[in-house]
């Protein structure tokens, strides 16, 4: 971990840029600014970070823990980045101005670029920090921020304010208006646009993005994806451009779309794919279990690291022309696919090694490209990566980049529950997802180790409800544009907790996953899919009595 005494330095350099700042205003007494905030966004109920920046990425918009309203910056910190969000605004000359905001965390700053800046640890809850700054002389513009220190866990940041004029010398030039607008995607439930950059005598900050007459998003790019929409429906587009005087500009073309039609109210994607894995518990011939069940995907377990962020099955066998291969061909031959699982409970993750997200997407690629992949899992779980927020960043990043660079490709993200549906770190990974624009296929939980005791079946589908209102409250979506975007994967027979999910149950279980249109059905594992009445929990066989290969012709029944 690095060494937190490393921090009085940053604050010496702070003071020096302070008292820099103030010299450069000396000539004339600085005037006194009104209190009016002049930031825009302050406090991310907009529900994306623009107009704000984040280093590597790291920034999102949560909905707990807030200070006020429903929403709140949180800043992933890595070892090596402090998740910095900063915003520029336009300034007047020679003006005293105060810097205010609401930060949670260890060890968090709040400041100026080339100013004052100051900071406090709080990790347990809301903490106001203040500091004033004078512009010089002849300075138009300022850009402040907020950020964590390194290594020290994520931050939150709330209700931010700049109180002064705004300013840019009196800049009431609005930006050209931007042109070009076109759809460059869409599904049942989301659209893609682009546009040609607008310009500005001092700078374009952000562009608005209107659905009709209703601004429905903010970016600081020229592309974004509106989510959160009805399948088979009209909608008109049109965007304009914003400095950072407040000037807007004229709106752009606009462009009609009609989204896809969808399954059930989603994105059309089912899977019934039961885990398999070739490592462990007396792994069965694939095609044996398809000629017996009729299933036609498995998800084939785990995609790991076998050291410098270079993919290989288990972390040990290798990636291509290993046992891991001879299955998928296996199954290929008869009718069927795969999809890869990367993670897992334990091992060497690629998740948590690879040094950045676009190291990441590399890795991945690999895999894609090796097996001409439709469709892979990240299986998110423990400290390593479901409970570290920058893992989780760096995974929907990763999996954002895959997806936008191979067309059709489906991308799934799987994690544990409590029986009444996500708990803080998946309604945290379902919250980055919708930030970060990564348009995940599946939200997959798994319902087992999670207290179900005597109702699985009911506590399943509890936990799966939980996970449809989640995700309805953080895209916007109707239910059944929800439930579509919903994957289940249970464990057969006896669980770690000696839960019993019993053939019954698991019938249970796939007629209300086929009643609800969900998107995957899974379970761990066809290697266990075999009785041993008495048993216990072991890797080759369920721990209960059942017909063998029982699990996966259930499972096979899912049509979704």
């Amino acid at each position: 971990m690095r060494h937190i005494l490393g921090r009085p330095r940053r604050r010496i350099l702070a003071l020096v840029g302070t008292a820099a700042l103030a010299l450069g205003g000396a000539i004339a007494l600085p005037g006194t600014a009104q209190a009016a905030n002049i930031l825009t966004n302050p406090g991310f109920e907009s529900g994306s970070t623009s107009p704000w920046s984040c280093t590597g990425n790291l920034g999102s918009v949560v909905s707990s823990p807030v200070h006020g309203g429903s929403k709140a910056l949180q800043g992933a910190v890595t070892d090596s980045d402090n998740a910095q969000c900063s915003q520029t605004v336009s300034v007047q000359p020679n003006t005293t101005y105060t810097l205010s905001g609401w930060v949670r965390g260890s060890y968090v700053y709040l400041g100026v670029n080339g100013g004052a800046s100051t900071w406090t640890t709080s990790p347990s809850a809301y903490s106001q920090l203040s500091v004033a700054f004078t512009t010089g002389a002849s300075q138009t513009s300022a850009t402040v921020y907020v950020h964590g220190w390194y290594a020290q866990g994520a931050y939150d940041a709330d209700d931010i304010s700049l109180d002064g004029p705004g300013g840019g010398g009196g800049d009431t030039q609005a930006p050209t208006a931007p042109g070009g607008l076109t759809s460059t995607g869409k599904t049942s439930s989301s659209v893609s646009l682009s546009w040609n950059a607008s310009s500005d005598n001092v700078g374009v900050t952000a562009y608005d993005i209107y659905s009709g007459s209703s601004q429905v998003l903010s970016v600081s790019g020229t592309s974004a994806t509106v989510s959160g929409l009805s399948p088979s429906t009209a909608y008109t587009f049109s965007v304009k451009a914003r400095d950072a005087a407040g000037n807007t500009s004229a709106a752009s073309n606009s462009v009609s779309v009609t989204t896809n039609a969808g399954t059930g109210g989603g994105t059309g994607f089912k899977q019934a794919a039961p885990y398999l894995y070739e490592g462990w518990g007396d792994p069965p011939n694939p095609t044996t279990v398809m000629s017996a069940t009729g299933v036609k995907w498995f998800t084939m377990a785990f995609m790991l690291d076998s050291g410098g962020c270079n993919p290989a099955w288990d972390g040990s066998r290798p990636l291509t022309g290993g046992a891991d291969q001879t299955a998928i061909n296996q199954i290929r031959s008869a009718g069927g696919d795969v999809v890869p699982s990367f993670g897992g409970w334990q091992g060497s993750k690629l998740g948590a090694n690879c040094s950045s997200a676009s190291a990441l997407a590399g890795a991945l690629q690999r895999v894609i490209d090796a097996y001409s992949l439709k469709a892979i899992d990240m299986d998110i779980e423990n400290t390593d990566e479901f409970e570290n927020e920058a893992v989780q960043a760096k995974i929907l990043t990763a999996l954002k980049t895959v997806k936008a660079n191979n067309p059709g490709l489906r991308t799934i993200v799987t994690f544990g529950t409590s029986t009444t549906g996500p708990t803080y770190y998946g309604n945290r990974l379902i919250e980055q997802a919708q930030s970060l624009g990564a348009n995940i296929d599946v939200f997959t939980i798994m319902p087992f180790d999670f207290g179900g005791g005597s109702d699985m079946y009911g506590n399943t589908v509890n936990a799966a409800e939980g996970l449809k209102a989640k995700l309805k409250s953080t895209f916007g979506w109707d239910d059944a544009t929800a439930y579509s975007h919903i994957g289940i994967s249970g464990m057969n027979g006896l669980s770690d907790q000696q839960e019993n999910t019993t053939p019954a149950i698991w019938t249970q279980i796939r007629d209300w996953s086929n009643s609800h249109h969900i998107a995957r059905l899974a379970y761990w594992a066809v290697n266990r899919d075999r009785s041993c009445p008495g048993g216990g929990v072991v890797s080759n066989c369920s721990g209960i009595s059942q017909s063998t290969w029982q699990f996966t012709s259930i499972t096979a029944g899912f049509t979704g």
